[in-house]
């Protein structure tokens, strides 16, 4: 294995319009290659924006919805990834032959579809189906795994992606800045972000507090650290539908420890290199190698019945229950 070096981004989306989204992709990817980048990592449903689709109908999600890799997107990541030489990784709805829904994650370079995942715990529309396995894939001699946001809550999920061998998961979000039943969460005003350039205190106080980047620091870190593996955060900056969002894209060594983070307010990217010797110079390494699972196996594997509770979504509006 070789150093890689890998950008994470952070933008804000347009909902639905999937033209614009791919030109910012299209003009982050060159700002990523051009310094240096081999990957570049953008967040959940990059590609076709996230959180309005709590509104839609099944017939709407369908119309945003695309086949993957046949779809036009993919195509698009694709032709991108060949025109800077770069792997891009990016989210979207993916809809099947079947006229199934998923929520969506993609890994192109310019010789195509590199690997696929399917969101594991989706919410954000009744009519997404969860997906039913880990993936782990090779990119430039490193092993890749993927968990998007949610995914990432259920500490089994980035466990089990390690066990299978991933050295770097990548893990796009949409997240931070609603409510929640732990102190200091909420939603942020949407005028702090309309006036970020006149007041930008008033907005990274509140970006950098409880509500965003002080909650991510919880658990983050810990994910990397615990299992020994780099991990590529990137999520939103900006309004998601009706919602701000505070980007803080980042990338974490194995020791859990910020190589690089996204602190522009405004769509930015960072590049950090990933070297092989910290894979098993870290803790976690010796933590996964000191494990007993004589001791838990049962414990782990026995029955249970999933219950997934987002605080904000709930009433979920009677449009999106059609």
């Amino acid at each position: 294995m070789q150093t890689l070096k890998i950008a994470t981004a952070q933008f804000e989306n347009a909902s639905g319009d999937k033209a614009y989204n791919l030109s910012v992709i299209r003009r982050l990817a060159g700002q990523a290659a051009r310094q240096g980048a081999q990957v570049v990592a953008f967040h959940e449903c990059s590609v076709t924006g996230y959180t309005f689709a709590r509104h839609l109908s099944r017939e709407q999600m369908l119309d945003l919805a695309e086949l993957i890799p046949d779809g036009e997107s993919t195509q698009a990541l694709i032709q991108i990834a060949r025109e800077h030489d770069i792997a891009i990784l990016a989210g979207l709805f993916e809809k099947d032959e079947q006229d199934r829904l998923f929520k969506g994650y993609v890994c192109v370079d310019k010789n195509g579809l590199v690997a696929k995942y399917r969101k594991l715990h989706p919410f954000i529309n009744p009519h997404l189906l969860p997906g039913d396995e880990y993936v782990v894939f090779d990119l430039y001699g490193w092993k890749c795994g993927i968990l998007i946001c949610y995914d990432n809550n259920v500490v089994e999920n980035v466990r089990a992606t390690a066990l299978l061998g991933a050295d770097i998961i990548f893990m796009p979000h949409v997240t931070m800045m609603t409510p929640s039943t732990r102190p200091g969460a909420g939603f942020a005003d949407p005028a702090l972000w309309a006036n970020r350039h006149n007041d930008p205190t008033s907005l990274r106080l509140e970006f950098d507090g409880l509500k965003g980047r002080a909650w991510l620091m919880k658990w983050l870190p810990a994910r990397a650290y615990d299992n020994g593996v780099y991990v590529v955060f990137a999520n939103p900056i900006g309004m998601d539908d009706d919602q701000l969002k505070n980007g803080c894209s980042m990338i974490l060594d194995p020791f859990g420890d910020i190589l690089a983070e996204c602190r522009q307010l405004d769509d930015e990217i960072v590049v950090a290199t990933c070297t092989p010797e910290k894979l098993q110079q870290a803790g976690g390494f010796r933590y996964r190698k000191a494990r007993r699972p004589d001791l838990y196996r049962d414990i782990l594997g026995q029955e249970h019945q999933p219950e997934q509770k987002v605080v904000w979504l709930e009433p979920m509006s009677e449009r999106a229950k059609e």
